[in-house]
């Protein structure tokens, strides 16, 4: 299968659909942080390149429940968001038969529709809570692999937020995806 993994500097998706023998490309405007097949650029230079199948990852800065605060206060132009959305509207209507979008709770759901599914990193082998929500194209909800239940989890704080302190590269740590989320992604999508 011919596969885009769109705004990916990690390499963590693409790497999992490569090692089960798919055509794997990640894309994205930083560098890919491993070795692997990779195109630093804009995702349209390459959308219409025949693929089978696009997992998306659109920036949530924009669009994220949690920041649009910012927005909705007048301390950031709201062009900003009309923008994130438009280009979440390409990506959902790109040439390409199976499509996945994920983003966190955002805006999405409000102004264009709501995810088909939301996924938890504890749903795939993760002690970890990061609400995740899925809008599809032609692809089955994902199934979980190894559910770990528990009160709190390692990446909460005592009220249930994410405690990672705040740094520069924060932004960049909370958009990976997990290990075992891409690799049901690779094990269930890439056998459609």
């Amino acid at each position: 299968m011919k596969v885009l993994i769109a705004c990916e500097f990690s390499g963590i998706v693409r790497d999992a659909f490569s090692a089960l023998g798919h055509s794997a490309m990640s894309c994205d405007l930083l560098p890919s942080e491993t070795p692997g097949r990779h195109h630093r650029g804009d995702v349209l230079e390459v959308l219409s390149d025949g693929w089978d199948l696009m997992i998306a990852h659109p920036p949530c800065t924009y669009l994220s429940v949690s920041g649009m605060h910012w927005t909705t206060r007048g301390l950031r132009d709201s062009k900003l968001t009309e923008d994130a959305l438009s280009f979440v509207r390409l990506l959902l209507d790109a040439p390409i038969p199976r499509i996945a979008l994920e983003n966190p709770v955002s805006i999405i759901s409000t102004r264009i529709r709501k995810p088909d599914q939301i996924i938890q990193p504890w749903q795939f082998g993760h002690d970890a809570s990061k609400k995740t929500c899925l809008w599809l194209k032609n692809l089955p909800p994902l199934m979980p692999t190894s559910v770990i239940r528990k009160h709190r989890y390692s990446n909460q704080t005592e009220n249930g937020q994410n405690k990672l302190s705040p740094s520069a590269n924060r932004w960049k740590l909370r958009s990976k995806t997990f290990q075992g989320v891409a690799q049901a992604m690779a094990s269930q999508w890439g056998k459609l």
